[in-house]
């Protein structure tokens, strides 16, 4: 069952194409997990706060309403409890005791699920930058699907695939830069290389017993998980052909990549990226390749306008170079609760009331103004007619006179 602060939930966590359904269709074939496709149903409710275009209309009555009446901790419960009914719904169908929640582009919302479900373990899956990008170029060719490296990486117009392979790996290892007694690396060359010993050390990390021979996927392909797991859509449309893992992608940028496509992304990535993810190897080789000198750091104007073009498209925004959260303990949350004084009213009905109050009077500043202005042009009108009323009063004693006559002209 999955806890209230997440224990038995685990979420795979990398960039588009870095074997993700690889892992998962391994993962899925022990007895007490249940791992499908990608769920992503977080970012949709992350979503929700943000501003879009609904075609039953009122946009800005709900964004004042997520924004300004619904309190931050009411929105996060309220999700926290869904996402639990959802994946122990998942849990009962297959009598299951945890989840895997492979979503690669969880980069997106790293805060939001840190603060729902703070005890969930996190997968970081590593692959070679270069191996990503060229397994985006093959699958993509194969589905006849767009990706055009050198004419979207630095164009102006926004691609959710360049953000992926940018500032979304640029996200996970900020997010994993610290070691987090939750967190566990599994690099794909390894799994791949040897797929038992790594799914044993990843199954002591998920404190289960590892059970015989679920790497060899193929011979659980008619199990009714394998069903569900193939029935929502493979990330990988060439996973099926194999039984087992294999090597044939390993370094496969060498023959799908061209020079100038190694140079660009080797340019914007930066050299000190592939040192920190393990590939110094692999930076040599495709300097020398290329016969360029990749700079030390990424491409900062770059990140920065993806990040901006993300914003603009989504509402959404980060916390510059997030990191996961440290884990509070059970003796420290407890004394700190114990420390705090009593509060003398509920502290959400306060907030919730004082943001009525501040969007009350922010429509009470906006009549004002109208108001306001309508005063001043009325002002004006009286100010042109006061103008007359000397002129209008000689005329009219002059006009008396005419008509009653006497001596007086």
């Amino acid at each position: 069952m999955i806890t209230s602060q997440g224990q038995n939930l685990v979420f795979l966590l990398c960039t588009p194409r870095s074997g993700s359904s690889l892992t998962t269709v391994m993962l899925q074939n022990h007895s007490q997990i249940f791992a499908s496709q990608e769920m992503w149903f977080l970012m949709s409710l992350y979503d929700l706060k943000h501003q879009s275009y609904r075609s039953y209309g009122g946009t800005s009555i709900l964004q004042q309403f997520f924004n300004g009446v619904l309190t931050e901790e009411a929105f996060d419960e309220a999700c926290r409890r869904f996402a639990r009914s959802v994946y122990n719904g998942l849990l009962h169908s297959c009598h299951a005791r945890m989840v895997i929640d492979k979503s690669p582009r969880y980069y997106y919302c790293l805060e939001f699920i840190d603060r729902l479900f703070p005890q969930s373990r996190r997968i970081w899956l590593i692959r070679n930058p270069l191996d990503v990008i060229a397994s985006f170029k093959k699958v993509n060719r194969h589905v006849h699907d767009r990706f055009d490296l050198l004419h979207d990486l630095r164009g102006d117009k926004f691609h959710i695939k360049m953000a992926d392979i940018t500032i979304g790996l640029l996200r996970y290892i900020h997010y994993f830069s610290d070691n987090h007694p939750n967190a566990y690396r599994l690099h794909y060359e390894r799994l791949v290389q040897s797929p038992q010993n790594e799914m044993i050390k990843l199954f002591e990390f998920l404190e289960l017993t590892y059970e015989e021979g679920i790497e060899n996927y193929g011979n659980f392909a008619h199990t009714d998980k394998s069903g569900m797991f193939y029935s929502m859509g493979v990330g990988d449309p060439f996973l099926h052909r194999y039984n087992e893992p294999h090597q044939q992608s390993v370094n496969g940028w060498q023959t799908v990549l061209d020079k100038d496509e190694v140079a660009l992304y080797g340019e914007v990535l930066g050299a000190q990226v592939f040192r920190d993810l393990g590939y110094a190897d692999v930076l040599e080789e495709a300097e020398r390749w290329t016969g360029k000198r990749f700079p030390e750091e990424p491409d900062h104007d770059l990140l920065a306008k993806q990040t901006r073009q993300l914003e603009e498209a989504t509402g959404c925004t980060w916390q510059p170079q997030y990191r996961m959260q440290a884990e509070v303990g059970i003796e420290q949350l407890a004394h700190a609760i114990a420390a705090a004084p009593e509060p003398e009213a509920n502290v959400q009905q306060l907030q919730s009331t004082l943001r009525s109050l501040e969007n009350r009077l922010e429509r009470s500043y906006i009549e004002l103004d109208r108001f306001r202005k309508k005063y001043e042009n009325s002002r004006r009108k009286l100010d042109r007619m006061k103008s007359f009323i000397p002129f209008s009063r000689t005329l009219s004693r002059f006009a008396a006179s005419y008509l009653l006559g006497g001596n007086r002209r």
